[in-house]
């Protein structure tokens, strides 16, 4: 990633140096995974879909620790893996989104809070700028020459990351009802550190 770009790494002193931690980014590019496997401090596993794992990725990925998951089922054994990340006391990363879009947080799904919950592990918010759009407010998309799908080469992109918090309530509890209500206080607080990450990095109004 150091490579190729210019990654700008802003508050990865925030990642507790020890024990089990959620990262939870933005998603608007495929870029924005492997630049936080690449740019965080501390090893990072995330749930990666299980169409990556063909031909030489699949011994790569999984030689870096990352997770294959089913996304199009309830893939028990991606959770398991997952929990087991976190109570080995390791980072486990998520897209809380889902699969790519806005890269906003406008929209949130529920297992974010559960591994949250379930673990008892502090979320780190990370918020990735810069992969998906280069120029200022109103500016068209600006790509790679050299391909085309990718940011151009050595442009900068800020990796901002935020305070750790809890998810859960302090109960304890683990309802349906539950997990809705710390998704919803996730959401608030990974909206809240994106606008700041925007500010902070002069990127207000465009990725």
């Amino acid at each position: 990633m150091y490579g190729l770009w210019k990654p700008r790494v802003l508050g990865s002193w925030r990642i507790p140096a020890t024990g089990p931690v959620i990262l939870a980014g933005n998603h608007s590019h495929n870029l924005d995974g492997p630049m936080l496997i690449g740019t965080s401090p501390r090893p990072v596993h995330f749930l990666v879909k299980k169409e990556a794992f063909v031909g030489p990725l699949d011994p790569f990925l999984r030689g870096i620790g990352q997770l294959k998951v089913d996304r199009a089922s309830a893939d028990r054994t991606a959770i398991t893996d997952a929990l087991g990340v976190l109570e080995r006391g390791g980072v486990l990363g998520i897209f809380p989104e889902g699969s790519r879009g806005e890269g906003d947080f406008a929209s949130l799904r529920s297992g974010l809070a559960y591994f949250a919950v379930r673990s008892g592990a502090p979320i780190v918010p990370v918020a990735v700028l810069g992969t998906a759009r280069q120029g200022g407010p109103g500016s068209a998309p600006r790509r790679s020459r050299v391909v085309p799908a990718l940011p151009p080469l050595r442009s900068r992109i800020d990796v901002v990351f935020g305070d750790p918090f809890e998810a859960g309530d302090g109960s304890g509890r683990r309802t349906r009802s539950a997990l809705d209500e710390a998704t919803v206080r996730v959401q608030k607080r990974l909206g809240a550190h994106l606008a700041d990450a925007r500010r902070l990095t002069g990127r207000v109004g465009h990725p």
